[in-house]
């Protein structure tokens, strides 16, 4: 398909500039007040917020929902791999029914079903129960996530978007990082055989109180599609890769796992040139696709999306290898080691609300010194963990973590906000959709390999020695310094396309 965008000079160009002539809903949502916009942003935090809690949580609790429904090994996988590939698979067909009809309707619809959900979790007596309701409460996360970005889009314009990013940004830190340490609080009250409960129970009110509010204050109109018709086709040809692609990162404890899984990414890739090959052609009929491709001529979309996807990969596996090392290797409790990423939920929110104010200065290089300092916080986690005393290891560890936020800050949302610059309002919550799923797909990928590493050094469970553990988390963060910077030569070439346009 021919791209209708000149995508050499478009860095500072409005999304609005590449859109037909102004329609009466976009000309109502303009005059919304900032009050209003605001009040509606809010809502949109919250329930973005639950999801993301929700998601960095549910892992300190898999010991104890293994203990209160004897849940087997397999089935704890299935528990946050059914999560995870549910949410993946909702995402981009969501996002582009929301641009096609209403996303304020299926920000309804995904946050309603991910109380009922959280609900049905929280009553689960058995694994499977729980099993079949984490299913159900990934897709309607799914569902809600990209009407999240696309309402952001929506109601700001290109001098106040910055600022909204930078506190989407400060929530997906916070959520990222507090999230274990809100589960270990639950399960300190609940005990260790039924806390687990308390952390689905905890959706519930939060999301009838979102709910309530987000029918009061969401805009009821947003600009109207061009679109008619949705490519049936092209969604179950994306679906099939996506599913594909993240089975056989997700159905892994990184011990000796069968080779043979890998076989997926075969069928991952052939779905994945049928969906472009049918893309291009559905296109040239005059219809429109589920993914408008010309979005990926776009260097500032592309490459942002690109960047998302290796730091999801590299920087979420050092919360697993750290609480895995904190608690196994030196013993500490579930709350204590979930403390220690503290430091980071802090700083990256700090960093990420003036990340948002200063990407206008500096663009693509406020991302690239965020992602520098983020390799110095990895190799400051690898110095603390193996080269200090294993009683005071926690402390320079939460130093380290602490210095990755503020890297961390300067990332995510000012990527956010460079990702999406150049992306028309009405292809807004499927653009999201994708780059939130790259960031899925990246954090699968990453924890897969990074524990895989892991356990091939701590090969003899509680049994093991420092020494051992040690290896292990050596070989982890070695794998995520790596993941980062390649994320880091991502951000140089970026800059390097950006100044030759």
């Amino acid at each position: 398909m021919s791209s209708t965008h000149d995508t050499s000079s478009t860095h500072h160009t409005d999304p609005d500039s590449d859109r037909a002539p102004r329609s009466g809903a976009d000309d109502q949502a303009d005059r919304l007040s900032q009050r209003a916009r605001w009040r509606a942003f809010w809502v949109c935090i919250a329930a973005g917020a639950l999801t993301i809690l929700d998601l960095s949580g549910v892992n300190v609790a898999l010991p104890s929902i293994q203990k209160g429904l004897e849940a087997s090994s397999t089935q704890l996988q299935l528990v946050v791999a059914g999560y995870a590939l549910a949410f993946g698979l909702a995402l981009v067909p969501s996002g582009r029914i929301g641009d096609m009809r209403s996303r304020r309707r299926l920000f309804l619809i995904g946050l309603a079903g991910f109380a009922l959900a959280s609900a049905a979790c929280a009553l689960a007596q058995s694994d499977v129960w729980l099993t079949v309701t984490r299913l159900i409460q990934g897709a309607a996360g799914g569902v809600l996530m990209p009407q999240v970005l696309g309402l952001i889009q929506q109601l700001f314009d290109q001098k106040d978007r910055p600022k909204a990013f930078g506190l989407f940004g400060a929530m997906v830190g916070v959520g990222t990082a507090l999230g274990p340490t809100l589960c270990g609080l639950l399960i300190a009250l609940g005990g260790e055989t039924e806390g687990w409960r308390l952390l689905f129970w905890l959706n519930v009110p939060c999301g009838a109180a979102a709910l309530i509010f987000a029918l009061r204050l969401l805009p009821k109109k947003q600009d109207p599609s061009p679109d008619t018709q949705l490519d049936l086709i092209g969604l179950g040809l994306l679906a099939g890769a996506v599913f594909c692609a993240m089975l056989p990162f997700l159905l892994t404890s990184g011990q000796g796992d069968a080779a043979t899984r890998w076989l997926w990414l075969i069928g991952a890739a052939a779905f994945g040139i049928a969906f472009w090959r049918w893309e291009r052609h559905y296109a040239a009929t005059g219809r429109s696709p589920v993914v408008h491709l010309d979005l990926f001529e776009r260097g500032s979309y592309r490459n942002g999306v690109a960047i998302a996807a290796l730091y999801f990969a590299g920087m979420p596996a050092t919360f697993l290898v750290t609480t895995l090392y904190l608690q196994e290797g030196l013993g500490a409790a579930p709350l204590l080691a979930a403390l220690a990423t503290v430091p980071f939920a802090l700083s990256s929110a700090i960093a990420a609300w003036y990340g948002g104010r200063l990407v206008e200065r500096f663009g693509r290089s406020l991302v690239v010194v965020g992602i520098g300092i983020v390799a110095l916080a990895v190799a400051g986690l690898a110095a603390a963990a193996t080269l200090t005393p294993p009683g005071v290891s926690e402390w320079p560890m939460a130093a380290a973590m602490l210095v990755g936020g503020v890297g961390g800050g300067f990332v995510i949302s000012p990527n956010q906000t460079l990702t999406l610059s150049e992306v028309p309002r009405d292809e807004a919550s499927v653009a999201g959709s994708i780059q939130q799923l790259g960031q899925r797909l990246g954090t699968a990928v990453g924890l897969a390999a990074i524990s895989a590493v892991f356990f091939s050094r701590v090969q003899s469970g509680q049994h093991a020695s420092v020494s051992q553990y040690h290896a292990g988390v050596l070989a982890g963060y070695a794998i995520s310094f790596g993941l980062v910077l390649t994320t880091l030569a991502m951000g140089f070439v970026d800059l390097h396309q950006r100044a030759k346009a």
